[in-house]
Order: structure tokens, then C-alpha cells, then sequence
């Protein structure tokens, strides 16, 4: 009775790939939550959603850069805050297939379950709830606040669970007070070390356990891509996310 959390994957399939691999060999792990960001700044974003959309054991919802880039594919306009990013965003648009785009668009902004008597609920950011079904030109995901329990608790303190899994910052948080739970197990796709990371939550004792694991990929080969694709902004990308300090 487990289970996996993943995140913020960001177009990067030898990550994914490395995870679902190392999920795989779990045999009671149940479901997979993947809790948005699936695609942009890597170059993968069709490769990574024909490998999630293909499993049934996935549930999935939508990030900020999934929604951005299905705005800009609907012709709804980009969001004012997200203009550093729209040359790649036009470029994620251009290349998306089809049949991808109509299943985003199905997609929740948030899962819930119950395991064992352990309430469990995803989203991919604190959205307020007088901003839940706001368009994403409208702003509706929170600003990002440093991992630390005052601020997790000021988001997520009044959600109706025991856990509250998220995603979008990309460092791991993890942290427990008052009988809640708040579980980001960092960003799948988009670091600056060799590892991709994800989250197990264990549901078969009687107080859940939540855990974070790290499995070695092949980034070399993936950062190759960047320049073999002439991914747009790559320079800028590989500076916030993939390399360096």
C-alpha cells in the first residue's frame, strides 16, 4: 500500500526513465502521482508524456509550464511573469504533438485519495481557493516561499489532509508538524547533480512514512541534446538548472 510521488520532470526522459525503472521494482507501489511541470526546459516533452500518458498506474495534473504553453498553443496569450521563458515556451508550443495537447487539457490541478486511513492530497503549488479555477494568465499559483515549516504551514496548514504533496519549488522539503505531512520530493527533471528524485509514501503501517530517493541518470547525454536540438535558451537554462553551483 505505497505510494510513488513524482515532480517537475521538465521534458527530461533519461530521468524519468531512471525513476519509473527504480518504481518498477517495487512491487507495492500501487499509483504514481506526477504533480505537474512535465514539460519545458528540457527537450523531451513529447518522449517524457508518450511514457506517461502510455502507463495506466500514472495520475497526473498540470503545472504552471504545462498550462503556459497550452495557453500559448490555444492562442490565449502568455503570462506576464513567465516572459523570460516565452522563446522556449514557443518552441515546447511548435513541437508539441496534438494528441498531447488534447489530454493536458483534461488534466485536474489536484488528486486526492485516501490510504489506509491516511488522507493524502496533491497539487502542484499552493493556489488559493478563491483562486482555483483561475486561467494561468490570471496568476493563480502562489508566489514561491523558502522551504521552511512556518511557510508550509501558512500555505498548505488549512488543506484537508494528512499529507499535502507538491511540487514547482525544485529543492526537496519535507517536513512534519501538527499532524500534517508536507512532502515535495524535489524536481524530478531539472538539477544540478547527477541524480533524479522521488518521493515513496508507505500507507501499510499504522502512521505513514514518507521518504525521498535519488536515482542516478545519464545526464550527460541529456544536456547533448540541448545543443544537438539548438533547444532556444539553452544557455540561460543550463546557468539556473542543470549546471554550476
Amino acid at each position: 500500500m505505497k505510494l510513488a510521488i513524482i515532480t517537475d520532470i521538465h521534458g527530461n526522459a533519461p530521468a524519468l526513465k531512471a525513476v519509473l525503472q527504480e518504481i518498477d521494482q517495487h512491487a507495492d507501489i500501487e499509483e504514481i502521482w506526477c504533480l505537474g511541470d512535465m514539460i519545458a526546459m528540457g527537450p523531451d516533452s513529447n518522449e517524457v508524456l508518450d511514457i506517461l500518458f502510455a502507463r495506466e498506474d500514472v495520475q497526473m495534473i498540470t503545472g504552471n509550464h504545462d498550462e503556459a504553453i497550452l495557453s500559448l498553443i490555444a492562442g490565449e496569450g502568455h503570462p506576464d511573469s513567465y516572459k523570460h521563458t516565452r522563446e522556449h515556451h514557443e518552441w515546447i508550443a511548435s513541437r508539441l504533438h496534438p494528441q498531447h495537447v488534447a489530454k493536458l487539457k483534461t488534466l485536474p490541478r489536484m488528486l486526492e485519495k485516501e490510504l489506509n486511513g491516511t488522507r493524502i492530497l496533491g497539487i502542484h503549488y499552493h493556489i488559493e481557493e478563491t483562486k482555483r479555477q483561475f486561467h494561468i494568465q490570471d496568476e493563480p499559483f502562489y508566489t514561491i516561499l523558502e522551504p521552511t515549516l512556518e511557510n508550509m504551514e501558512m500555505m498548505f496548514g488549512d488543506y484537508p489532509t494528512d499529507i499535502i504533496c507538491f511540487g514547482h519549488h525544485h529543492p526537496e522539503h519535507l517536513f512534519q508538524a501538527n499532524g500534517k505531512t508536507y512532502l515535495n520530493p524535489g524536481a524530478l527533471g531539472v538539477s544540478k547533480g547527477e541524480t533524479a528524485s522521488f518521493g515513496i509514501i508507505d500507507a501499510s503501517r499504522e502512521e505513514a512514512e514518507v521518504t525521498i530517493h535519488q536515482v542516478l541518470y545519464d545526464k550527460a547525454a541529456f544536456l547533448e541534446k540541448f545543443e544537438r536540438l539548438q533547444v532556444p535558451q539553452r544557455e540561460i537554462l543550463f546557468k539556473l538548472f542543470y549546471v554550476g553551483e
